[in-house]
């Protein structure tokens, strides 16, 4: 399959230019979409900006982005006021700093993205720019215009390419929770039992494990009614809620029972 870009520009390095593209590393395409639609007519609705005192259509003229300061009181600010304030191009992906690989959190990790040589005359200079993070074990600071808004980006070296991720901003990010920061007595033989649990349940990845079984089944219910085979199920039994306790026989008697229930031997006692 043709690998789709998203974006066209330029990877730079100091004096070092290459032309690479972008392409997203996830995709939502395989969702099921619906659109809505007018339940008398089966027309389609649209979504239009109205105002909000007269209920007037606004013409796309007509809209202005207004910051607000006080009841019925914005700051106006116009799209090129904003793109003034915005990178001096959009088409540059420029290096301004590196840092040690594996030193930012998880939390701050966005989109992945494919980072790839356009051409064959920009192949040499992306290659060095990889090989020379890579002898570093660095990764890679910069800006981009994505999405409609400017992001921090981070570049890094995997195999012979490089992902790019776009990067939460600092206020984006929320301190840890206290819940992070749990600190209680755990039972050795309590913790030995739930090793062997968690040994017993360890297999090797596969994408199988993160299906969604939603769209599965409303892509089943689509296709019958499109059959017009559509079957009433019966409701299914709810389950009764799990009594939280802090007991570690509870625990105890619970590791055993899935353990067992792992194994396929008896039932503990």
């Amino acid at each position: 399959m043709a690998r789709q870009t998203y974006w066209k520009g330029y990877l730079k390095l100091s004096l070092v230019t290459s032309p690479v593209s972008l392409t997203p590393a996830t995709t939502d395409s395989n969702q099921v979409r619906f659109h809505v639609l007018n339940r008398k007519t089966k027309n389609r609705v649209e979504s239009r900006y109205v105002d909000s005192v007269t209920r007037k259509p606004i013409p796309d003229k007509d809209q202005v982005k207004g910051y607000p300061r006080g009841e019925d009181d914005y700051v106006i600010l116009e799209d090129e006021e904003i793109d003034e304030v915005g990178l001096e191009s959009t088409r540059t992906i420029d290096i301004d700093t590196f840092v040690p690989r594996g030193s930012i959190d998880w939390i701050w990790y966005d989109k992945p993205h494919f980072l790839a040589p356009e051409d064959k005359v920009g192949v040499e200079a992306f290659c060095v720019i990889r090989e020379a993070m890579k002898a570093n074990d660095v990764v890679g600071i910069a800006r981009l215009v994505l999405y409609r808004r400017e992001r921090a980006v981070l570049l890094e070296p995997q195999g012979k390419g490089i992902i790019l991720w776009t990067l939460h901003f600092g206020d984006e990010v929320r301190q840890p929770a206290a819940t992070l920061d749990t600190d209680g007595n755990v039972d050795t033989t309590v913790l030995a039992l739930m090793n062997k649990l968690v040994k017993d349940r360890t297999d090797d990845w596969k994408p199988s494990m993160v299906q969604d079984p939603i769209q599965k089944r409303i892509r089943a219910m689509i296709r019958a009614k499109q059959k017009n085979l559509v079957k009433s199920s019966p409701p299914s039994a709810k389950r009764p809620a799990a009594k939280p306790t802090g007991n570690v026989v509870n625990i105890m008697d619970a590791l055993k029972k899935s353990l067992s229930k792992e194994s396929g031997g008896p039932k503990p006692h």
